[in-house]
């Protein structure tokens, strides 16, 4: 017999009730693995956003079948979705969820994924539009002197991307279906970077 954990689901998540609706048949969706990242930094409210019984429900809503979170170096470990010192689950959705802190190469997590959830770091913005993936992205706030809005907002009015808050992702989410993504031109992101920082006056 499985052992029910706090929130009285079994241990593997997939026999028993789970808060939130559960969706007897999947709406139409792009599906497939979603992929979180924060890259080598800390972003708590990220994280903290992702691990919802909200998010995970409209996810399935969309069609995916697993969510994959690289935590980084916060301190915030999820416990909604996943339960004490759990590093993976099948919820009662269906969804599979896993969390990890880092990993030497996260290449192919985004290259196995449908969606990519991101902070607004260059690199881990470039990496996902260069493997053409849809992105959310969503800025740190919380930083001194970045450059992360004013890059995520100017890469969402080109098209390539959306931007979210940590309190706006559930509905961004939900609406992520409507949304036309402008295919992202490979070339030196280096350069790109350079060029938005001169539009909007970081630099010479």
């Amino acid at each position: 017999m499985q052992k029910p954990t706090k929130d009285g689901l079994s241990s593997n998540r997939d026999k028993r009730g789970s808060p939130g609706a559960l969706f007897e048949a999947l709406k139409p969706g792009m599906g497939g693995r979603v992929f979180v990242t924060v890259g080598t930094t800390r972003f708590d409210e990220l994280i903290r956003a992702v691990d919802s019984h909200e998010v995970s429900n409209i996810l399935r809503s969309r069609g995916h079948d697993a969510l994959v979170v690289q935590k980084g170096s916060g301190e915030y470990k999820m416990h909604n979705l996943l339960a004490k010192d759990e590093a993976a689950t099948t919820l009662a959705n269906g969804l599979k969820v896993e969390c990890f802190d880092f990993l030497p190469s996260i290449a192919d997590h985004i290259a196995s994924a449908s969606l990519v959830i991101c902070h607004a770091g260059a690199g881990s913005i470039f990496e996902g539009l260069r493997a053409g993936k849809r992105l959310v992205v969503i800025p740190n706030t919380s930083l001194m002197d970045n450059h992360q809005i004013e890059l995520a907002h100017h890469l969402e009015h080109l098209g390539h991307l959306v931007c979210a808050s940590p309190e706006t992702l559930p509905s961004v989410l939900s609406r992520l279906d409507d949304t036309i993504f402008v295919p992202f031109e490979k070339g030196s992101p280096h350069g790109i970077v350079t060029a938005i920082d001169r539009l909007v006056g970081f630099s010479n």
